[in-house]
């Protein structure tokens, strides 16, 4: 007995690599890894002590990292990690990418304005909450346009940058760049309980409101903004439609399909298809004309004239052929191999050649249309969207064929926050289900009867112009 006690006295231990040494009432192991000293308080506790000298011996002989190893890195650069984390591994879009790099700078400013932590070990929860009130005193202009006028940002974006912030720092702590005792420290601002008082409010069109803008729209912007009322579409999936794979009017169907052989994928990667109510089916019948292959929806200049883009009559297969020439010839005139950026420059000269329309020219035609209307409120063809999901609530469109519609995930994995669940993994929905509520939604839609009166002035006109 009274040698245990003389043993429990002892002010140090050694196992392996790793020594164990008292100094007041508290333990510390001394051990080096990587030709660095390192020497991690514990606590009073001998027996745990030990434990932990042995796990560490055990993590030293196995030539891993020490569960206290870590490698503090300065935010700029754990910036360029995580994104090219996003690029090389997880292959996250690059609108996505530049979304994360845009908030993720607004950090990269703070530190180096207010002299702050410039190292992740330095980083604290002080710093994220001094942070926070950086965020609600600079101003910025809307959508990175450099001639907008600057305001202050809104409570949905403050919460946006501190949550790829909190991101970025969760992979600091799967990387070891943060010590093993270190939380996030903006886990610890309780992001989900921030308010969001003054986000820019989302206008949708009444049916009256509805049935104003499409009757001002003029025959060539009437086809591509009923398709956006009437499908639910993203804007970037309607310019990337293409004859005949996309388009099947005999069966009446819509597919959203990746193309990333031509540069492109929808922005959730999730494929769906969308079945088009009559009068839909019959204005694009018209809109196409006797067009075999291309964008479904030409440029203006186009339609209005006998000029045809470059690239009219190839195939989609052609058009990937075409793509991978250009990248073969413009690697070998430069030596270098083109990244992602680059290729999608490419890729989009390719859109443009065949005459496809850009996203931003859906948006500045919706914006003088809503202007045209007095209705200057509408500034984002986006909102056409939510007045399709709007118009399959308003219809009691089953929920799982909502967010199949919409592109939403319907995983097992994911359909949780979608309200589904499991169920998404039991549900199989048939093409006719989705045929009939998408039908029943839009059955009174004032955009059904205006296509009606369209559809008849376009045959009356082709009656009396047909030599």
């Amino acid at each position: 007995m009274k040698q245990s006690s003389k043993q429990n006295r002892k002010t140090t231990f050694r196992i392996g690599k790793v020594r164990g040494d008292l100094r007041g009432k508290i333990w510390y192991l001394t051990y080096h890894e990587n030709g660095k000293r390192l020497r991690p308080k514990l606590g009073p506790d001998k027996e745990q002590a030990r434990q932990m000298a042995a796990r560490i011996n055990s993590q030293l002989e196995s030539h891993t990292h020490s569960v206290f190893n870590f490698e503090p890195v300065s935010i700029d650069d754990l910036q360029q990690r995580w994104l090219n984390h996003h690029e090389q591994v997880l292959r996250s879009s690059l609108q996505t990418i530049r979304r994360y790099r845009a908030a993720t700078t607004h950090l990269i400013n703070f530190i180096a304005q207010k002299g702050v932590a410039s190292k992740t070990s330095l980083f604290q929860v002080g710093h994220a909450e001094e942070f926070v009130h950086y965020l609600r005193t600079i101003k910025v202009a809307p959508n990175g346009h450099a001639n907008s006028q600057k305001r202050h940002l809104l409570d949905k974006g403050i919460k946006y940058i501190l949550q790829c912030c909190r991101s970025m720092f969760g992979y600091a702590i799967k990387r070891r760049h943060l010590s093993p005792y270190a939380e996030n420290p903006f886990s610890s601002l309780d992001l989900d309980r921030i308010p969001i008082e003054n986000a820019k409010v989302i206008s949708i069109f009444s049916p009256d409101q509805e049935k104003e803008f499409l009757e001002a729209c003029d025959d060539w912007q009437f086809p591509i903004f009923l398709t956006l009322i009437l499908t639910g579409l993203r804007p970037g999936e309607l310019t990337h439609l293409l004859l005949p794979d996309d388009l099947d009017l005999k069966s009446g169907m819509l597919y959203i399909r990746n193309k990333p052989h031509l540069g492109w994928q929808v922005k959730t990667r999730n494929e769906r298809d969308i079945p088009i109510i009559d009068e839909l089916r019959d204005v694009l019948k018209i809109t196409i004309g006797d067009r075999l292959t291309g964008p479904v929806f030409l440029q203006r200049r186009y339609t209005s004239t006998s000029v045809r883009p470059e690239l009219t009559g190839h195939t989609d297969k052609q058009l990937e052929d075409l793509l991978k020439k250009r990248v073969v010839n413009t690697e070998k005139s430069s030596g270098k191999t083109l990244d992602r950026v680059q290729l999608m420059k490419l890729a989009r000269k390719i859109w443009r050649d065949c005459g496809s329309l850009k996203t931003d020219r859906i948006r500045t035609e919706f914006i003088r249309l809503s202007k045209e209307i007095d209705l200057p409120q509408f500034t984002a063809p986006k909102s056409l969207r939510h007045l399709f999901a709007t118009s399959l609530q308003d219809g009691n469109v089953d929920p799982l064929i909502r967010s199949e519609l919409m592109g939403h995930s319907t995983s097992a994995t994911n359909g949780a926050s979608h309200g589904l669940g499991m169920t998404a993994a039991y549900t199989h929905s048939r093409p006719e289900t989705k045929r009939n509520q998408l039908k029943d939604a839009l059955m009174n839609r004032p955009g059904r009867k205006i296509a009606r009166g369209w559809i008849n002035n376009q045959f009356r006109e082709r009656v009396l112009y047909d030599p």
